[in-house]
């Protein structure tokens, strides 16, 4: 089995990381989605 390069594997999970922080900023970017996040929360109590 090949061993993957510790270099190449960290620069994939910085990578992986980003891509999911900007997901994540591109949904509180819509307002809709932040009033039903909030209402979802506010359900559960």
């Amino acid at each position: 089995m090949k061993h993957i390069d510790p270099r190449l594997s960290k620069a994939l999970a910085y990578g992986g990381a980003v891509i999911v922080l900007l997901a994540v900023f591109a949904l509180y970017t819509r307002p809709d989605f932040l009033v039903t996040l909030s209402n979802q929360i506010w359900a559960c109590f």
